[in-house]
């Protein structure tokens, strides 16, 4: 699971904000590493023990299998964005260590991660990640020695506070709603929960989570020392050759750092090692995210919209279709976006304004929650936060929250935030309003055109109110979620007969029984099965219950 974050993404946008800003603004490390505890308090143990398989399976269980569609959109593009950051990393950082072209490795980039997910789908995936990961923790730390050596470089020691930077008053609430944004955002990624619904147990799935959480820290030393190094670094002084006299490296290379001084300031068969590093790291998460998105779309709106009855062998097939979608749009927009940390930023945005909110009420309020409030919730969440543009990629912005920068075009106000807190408000007020609405028959349920205030699927049975003397007919009705195929998964909650007990008739009610003051036991009448005369033939198979 620390394979999975510490990917391109990771290490290279550390050594560019420590370079950039300033170690005070390098959060994602800690801001993800914290997001992997808050998964394992909070989701991690419940989820598993519920049974579920992908992360969109509770928001099916109670939405419906559409609005679980609708919800998987914030998901993929995310996956998508995620991949094709990384994706644009290794393309980039080939491309300035062996003077390569871009596009051509790119492609190549994806053509590997493709082929090798395709062919071994998760065990692929978490065998590669374990290679991978030694090889950064290696590579990277082999780097660090011979670049700290060189002749170009000053004083990186912690007594120079250059390198650790600063935030400014006007800035506190950007920070704010960044940080919160790398640590609720980093949640709700099915790349996190495929590692955590297929642990052994609840209590393993929380410990994977908090071990992966502190690899993550450790495994931002590297790039936090590069990114330093790099900031104390005479760079007129080196081969690089500087773009100006007062600015050497400019703004379009800082997010290559870290390949530049890997190559400019280690020995060439160190920079060769270091390449492998970033290519492994690459590599580590590109195949889990599309992965991830693959499965996802493959048993979450594949399978429970348009295919219902679809064998494992379709399923499987539309997975490897899917993976080749994933990866064309991925390679697509790496190749097409030049901003890197623009398509890694935006990944977790979506996901923590719309997936968060949702996920948090689905899995532990579920009784406070509808399909009405998580439509308008997933309305309100978009509304507000394109309104606010997005500077990196060239949205404007339509409402201007305060502290809005007319002069960089940058929202200072932490808007992002605010979404997510009024999606989530809506989604609330707006489920317990139409609940009571129905409840009360102010609005008649033939209305309940979403079919969410019970919540009842297609296939199960609705029964009003009991009244005296009334007669029912009772059958089986299997729970929802108890042996749900069109989920995949079985729920632990779903009792099965001990082994040597005698199967009861499914058909039989028990009669429940009292104690008469002379301690007789004796079977109430109310609720006991009336047997047929033996003229009457055989039970049909609803049985006549008398209440």
């Amino acid at each position: 699971m620390t394979a999975t974050w510490v990917g391109g993404g990771y290490i290279n946008g550390t050594a560019e904000a420590v370079y950039d800003t300033g170690l005070i603004w390098c959060q994602a490390p800690f801001g993800y590493a914290l997001s992997l505890v808050l998964g394992g308090v909070l989701f991690a143990n419940k989820m598993r023990t519920e049974g579920y398989v992908t992360m969109l399976d509770p928001f099916q269980d109670k939405f419906g299998e559409r609005m679980g569609g609708l919800l998987f959109l914030p998901a993929l593009c995310g996956e998508v964005f995620w991949s094709a950051a990384i994706l644009g990393a290794l393309g980039a950082t080939l491309s300035v260590i062996l003077n390569v072209d871009i596009e051509g490795a790119v492609i190549l980039s994806a053509c590997i991660a493709v082929g090798y997910t395709l062919f071994g789908g998760l065990y692929a995936v978490a065998y590669t990640d374990v290679v991978q990961l030694g090889c950064i923790f290696v590579g990277l730390w082999l780097c660090i020695p011979f670049a700290w050596n060189h002749e170009a470089v000053g004083d990186v020691m912690p007594a120079n506070t250059d390198w650790i930077g600063s935030v400014p008053l006007r800035q506190w609430g950007l920070y704010t709603d960044y940080c919160l944004l790398l640590i609720f955002g980093g949640i709700p990624w099915q790349v996190y929960f495929q590692r955590v619904l297929s642990s052994k147990s609840g209590q393993k799935a929380q410990i994977l989570s908090y071990v992966a959480a502190f690899g993550c820290i450790i495994m931002a030393f590297p790039p936090i020392f590069i990114g330093a190094i790099a900031r104390a670094t005479a760079w007129n002084e080196t081969a690089f050759e500087c773009e100006s006299s007062t600015q050497c490296i400019s703004s379009n290379h800082t997010s290559m750092i870290l390949p530049i001084v890997i190559q400019y300031l280690t020995p060439s068969y160190i920079s060769f090692v270091g390449l492998g590093a970033i290519s492994a790291a690459v590599m580590s998460s590109a195949d889990s995210s599309v992965l991830s998105a693959s499965s996802m779309f493959a048993r979450n709106i594949w399978k429970s919209i348009f295919r219902q009855n679809a064998s494992e062998t379709e399923i499987l097939w539309v997975m490897r279709v899917g993976i080749f979608v994933v990866g064309f749009l991925a390679t697509t927009l790496a190749l097409t976006i030049s901003s890197i940390y623009g398509l890694w930023y935006l990944s977790s945005d979506l996901v923590y304004v719309i997936l968060f909110p949702q996920l948090l009420m689905v899995v532990h309020f579920k009784d406070h929650c509808n399909t009405y409030g998580s439509l308008a919730a997933y309305i309100v969440g978009i509304f507000f936060r394109t309104m606010g543009g997005e500077a990196m990629i060239g949205i404007p912005a339509v409402i201007k929250y305060p502290w809005y920068d007319e002069e960089t075009g940058e929202q200072l106000f932490p808007f992002r935030t605010l979404s997510m807190i009024l999606s989530a408000v809506t989604l609330v007020v707006v489920s317990e309003v139409t609940q009571h609405l129905f409840d009360s028959g102010k609005i008649h349920q033939k209305w309940d055109i979403l079919r969410c205030i019970v919540n009842v699927p297609e296939d199960a049975l609705r029964v009003d109110d009991l009244h005296e003397g009334d007669m029912i007919m009772t059958q089986t009705v299997i729970k929802y979620s108890a042996t749900d195929e069109m989920n995949g998964r079985i729920n632990p909650a779903l009792s099965i007969e001990p082994e040597g007990e005698e199967e009861s008739d499914p058909l039989q009610v028990k009669a429940p029984t009292f104690t008469t003051p002379a301690g007789q036991v004796k079977k109430k009448l109310v609720g006991e099965v009336i047997s047929p005369p033996p003229e009457s033939g055989p039970l049909k198979k609803q049985d006549q219950t008398k209440l």
